[in-house]
């Protein structure tokens, strides 16, 4: 008989609470990972998780939270804790705090901060990635980050760009302060991910989306989804690059 596992989110707390109960099992990691991972891609500050009602069958089954951590650990930058575990060793392989109860976990956190923090909702139609850069452009000047503007800009574009030419499904474009970093990243309903194979031959047409997100970012990446993926870099103020890139900065032409 298959194990049984029950999840629901609490989004009236100042975090998400996902409550997860029943059994956690070979047969449960995946459905866990995928309510986990369906939470932490519209990238909220922080995500607990409440595993009072949840018993582990086997050790192994809570590596299932570590690779949650792993795949999470850059994009989309959620503080992640466990709360309500009467065994804190059972979940110490985890990687993630683990605290006595919710209420513990938020004190630790302390209050979110929505203003850092910023998402738009757009139609795969021409325009959208303008769209996409005003709201770029408004939050940087409100952060008082004017020197991210422009790479930030870059990499919205590209990634608006590519799900309207090629994914053709509505999208949210998403927007954080983690500090001195700004992340982006655009979530989409397409399960294709980007490959990237370095620098493209001059001659050649196209491919050069991504060499010019890999150029003005840190680092980025991408974010399987049940139902699509999220596309995401992260930004840093010591790059230089936006003003020999920014020629690349175009929208598609209506067909």
């Amino acid at each position: 008989m298959p194990s049984e596992l029950r999840h629901w989110v609490d989004r009236g707390q100042s975090y998400p609470l996902v409550r997860l109960a029943g059994v956690l099992d070979e047969h449960t990691t995946a459905p866990v990972r995928s309510t986990l991972l369906a939470e932490l891609a519209d990238q909220p500050e922080a995500v607990l998780v409440d595993v009072t009602e949840l018993r582990v069958s086997h050790p192994g089954s809570v590596a299932v939270l570590r690779d949650v951590l792993d795949e999470t650990r850059d994009w989309p930058g959620s503080h992640l804790a466990l709360c309500g575990a009467a065994d804190v060793s059972v979940w110490r392989p985890s990687g993630w705090p683990v605290w006595p109860d919710p209420a513990g976990a938020v004190a630790a956190l302390g209050p979110p901060d929505p203003e850092r923090r910023l998402s738009l909702d757009l139609e795969p139609a021409v325009g959208a990635a303008r769209r996409s850069r005003e709201m770029i452009t408004e939050a940087c000047a409100r952060w008082e980050q004017p020197g991210l503007a422009g790479n930030a800009c870059i990499v919205a574009t590209e990634m608006v760009n590519n799900v309207v030419a090629h994914v053709g499904t509505p999208m949210r474009v998403l927007l954080a302060l983690h500090g001195e970093t700004m992340s982006i990243g655009v979530r989409d309903r397409s399960a294709v991910v980007p490959t990237f194979g370095g620098p493209v031959a001059p001659t050649s047409y196209g491919g050069r989306g991504l060499l010019l997100i890999d150029s003005v970012s840190a680092r980025w990446g991408h974010l399987r989804l049940d139902d699509g993926k999220v596309v995401w870099a992260c930004l840093e103020a010591d790059h230089d690059l936006s003003r020999s890139l920014a020629t690349g900065m175009t929208d598609p032409v209506p067909g």
